[in-house]
């Protein structure tokens, strides 16, 4: 059964023949006959029963009208859905991203996205990057965006951002009063980092690592607006993101050493991106260019 037939067939029920349904279809009448003759054969069963110029419905007739205006509708009804789909962007975002880059990387591409794209519903889901990496492996989220660590396929990792990291102290820290500071002297002092878990710190554990020494620690936690809560008082230094550097606390630069994070979005290879997942990575790419 096809729908060319189909809606000849309902054409010649509302129009009471077959001439008249050519015409309101724009076609001939023996293709009308012919759409017919295909549908009938496929049913096996006669649609019409022509008495004179008279076409009149058969049992089998009736039985079908109703069912075919219902299949007609919900076929059209599934091209305006692909019209839409073509114009608009809808259905639901699931992101996994960190709070960090939700408050300082985020607001941009989503205020960007939500104006552009109003019938979309964003689901983000806000947690470790280590954890959003793990929710896109087993296909909880579609796309997290995060620090960036050691990626294996089936994930595909894309950066973003470069994310530079200073070590800082309050500016009455013991170590802000140094002329210079070196690795080991910032080493002697307690430090406030994210948990040994997470990229973040092991980017920090390794270059004290390389050159033979080990972090004091005082307390981790994973919130960086709490470990820099914790430096600005004097409590701990700590390696802070260049966008959480201001009056508070005291950049020390060490000779030598740069230290700097990768941030950027992650997807598993094998899941077919949505529209609407495709339109928000393409928005973090124009933050990228522009980065």
């Amino acid at each position: 059964m096809d729908w060319a037939s189909l809606s000849a067939f309902v054409a010649v029920a509302d129009h009471g023949g077959f001439s008249a349904a050519a015409g309101q279809l724009h076609l001939t009448q023996p293709a009308i006959s012919k759409r017919i003759a295909l549908l009938e054969a496929s049913l096996q069963a006669r649609l019409f029963d022509r008495l004179g110029r008279q076409v009149v419905l058969t049992e089998a007739g009736r039985l079908l009208l109703p069912r075919a205006r219902q299949m007609l509708a919900e076929a059209e009804a599934a091209r305006r859905a692909l019209q839409d789909l073509g114009q608009d962007i809808g259905g639901r975002l699931s992101v996994a991203t960190s709070h960090h880059i939700g408050l300082h990387r985020l607001p941009a591409p989503l205020r960007r996205f939500t104006a552009l794209h109003p019938r979309a519903a964003l689901d983000i889901r806000f947690m470790d990057s280590e954890q959003a990496y793990a929710q896109v492996l087993h296909g909880e989220v579609e796309l997290a965006v995060t620090t960036l660590g050691p990626t294996e396929a089936p994930l595909h990792a894309t950066m973003v951002w470069d994310d530079p990291l200073h070590f800082a102290v309050a500016p009455d820290h013991p170590l802000a009063r140094l002329p210079k500071a070196t690795l080991a002297d910032i080493a002697a002092h307690p430090a406030v980092l994210p948990d040994p878990g997470t990229f973040t710190h092991r980017i920090v554990a390794d270059v004290f690592a390389r050159r033979g020494l080990s972090l004091q620690l005082r307390m981790t936690t994973n919130y960086m607006e709490t470990i820099k809560m914790m430096v600005s008082v004097g409590l701990a230094w700590s390696a802070l993101p260049q966008t959480m550097v201001d009056a508070q606390v005291q950049v020390l630069p060490v000779a030598g050493v740069q230290l700097s994070r990768r941030l950027g979005y992650v997807v598993h290879g094998g899941r077919t991106l949505s529209r609407a997942a495709q339109a928000f990575i393409g928005l973090l790419q124009v933050e990228a260019s522009s980065s």
